[in-house]
């Protein structure tokens, strides 16, 4: 393998304004038409400027978006999972054409970004919910989302004005940083990590299992926008420096966070946030049990299966697979499907509502199921949430 990784598609796009050019567009904006985006646009307009998203360089236009969602394919065919997209009503749709500028503005009704329109074009929401998320239903959240847009969108290159401010800026780095980063440490291979839950024994297990293979982990949570039943992000990430102060090699492991907005998308999900990680430059993917699934809606190693249609250049970046792992109360020992003897009846499984009810009832959990300090932090999180 090639190190370091070059970025997906070749180059690590940026399209952040520089001063002085970010002053007279910031001046300029102020006369554009203005499109306020939405907590997922905001993040990924953020994302596609600093190369997270490459090798995009703006919101998709219609040739990519439709091959994206039929094929997971750009136009050029590079692979690309998910639709990255920007919707408009259509009082602005009729006020916009080729070549039209366009402020982003963000809740606040500050301009943040600019685009040059270069399409205005319809879609069909439900055909991306049924081959993007595989169901119409509006239970899942991604379909939510897509349902709820509206019935135009806009494609053309962007350009950010002002980064969001970062929420947990000891450990937000963009990729040229993470690169960097590796670089300087000597990591020729790096392992990444995808979560947006806490890390419970089992995650701990196969990322050090992970980390025997390389020369870095890098644990890379998600911190952008998640379902309201998700564990908030400032509460994941007290977890997490409890782990990495106490468990993990200090010098061989990196906590940085991942402004992204989940989608819920299975295995299309998969394949984005490992393209991504290849862009903050790993070059091996830790892919589990049910990879940013919800509900019933994937299949519990579809999201593994999925890379088997791609030729491995393709990605670039490898996929490191691991089975379901769980406490063997009877080795008392971290095992897996593929290395228990069996029974079954001798694997420590919580479910989520088990785990909930004893946190709600302040019990600390197993310390074979999580370590206690990550234990007495989501404790107390859930004390907070009782009502008086």
């Amino acid at each position: 393998m090639k190190y370091p990784l070059p970025p997906h598609g070749g180059t690590l796009v940026n399209r952040v304004a520089t001063e002085p050019d970010r002053s007279r567009l910031v001046e300029r904006a102020a006369g554009f038409p203005k499109v306020a985006l939405n907590i997922r646009q905001r993040s990924d307009l953020d994302l596609i400027a600093v190369g997270a998203l490459s090798p995009l360089e703006g919101f998709l236009g219609r040739a990519d978006y439709e091959r994206v969602v039929r094929e997971m394919r750009l136009a050029n065919g590079t692979v690309w999972a998910l639709p990255v997209t920007l919707d408009v009503d259509e009082a602005m749709a009729k006020r916009l054409g080729k070549g039209a500028d366009l402020a982003l503005t963000d809740d606040a009704s500050q301009v943040v970004g600019t685009m040059v329109v270069d399409e205005v074009y319809g879609w069909d929401p439900a055909l991306e919910a049924r081959l993007v998320y595989q169901t119409e239903e509006t239970a899942h959240p991604g379909v939510a989302y897509v349902m709820a847009r509206g019935p135009k969108l806009l494609g053309g290159k962007v350009t950010l004005l002002r980064k969001s401010a970062a929420e947990f800026p000891a450990h937000h780095r963009e990729p040229a940083q993470t690169r960097a980063i590796f670089a300087e440490r000597g990591w020729k291979t790096v392992v990444a990590f995808q979560t947006r839950n806490p890390i419970h024994r089992a995650h701990e297990y196969l990322t050090k299992v992970a980390l025997e293979t390389v020369d870095g982990l890098m644990i890379h949570p998600l911190v952008g926008e998640t379902k309201g039943d998700d564990i908030p992000a400032d509460v994941r990430m007290r977890c997490y420096e409890a782990l990495l102060q106490n468990y993990y090699p200090k010098e061989r492991v990196l906590l940085s966070t991942l402004p992204a907005a989940m989608r819920y998308a299975g295995p299309r999900e998969a394949i984005w946030h490992s393209l991504m990680r290849r862009n903050y430059g790993c070059t091996h993917f830790i892919v589990g049990r049910d990879h940013a699934g919800v509900g019933k809606y994937y299949g519990t190693y579809d999201a593994q299966k999925i890379f088997d249609q791609f030729e491995p250049e393709e990605i670039g970046i490898t996929p490191v697979k691991f089975e379901h792992t769980f406490f063997h109360t009877g080795l008392k020992e971290m095992v897996s499907d593929k290395t228990s003897p069996g029974p079954k009846e001798l694997h420590l499984a919580l479910s989520g509502t088990k785990v909930r009810e004893m946190l709600a009832a302040g019990q600390d959990l197993p310390t074979e199921f999580t370590r206690l300090e990550v234990s007495r932090i989501l404790m107390d999180h859930y004390r907070e949430q009782r009502p008086a």
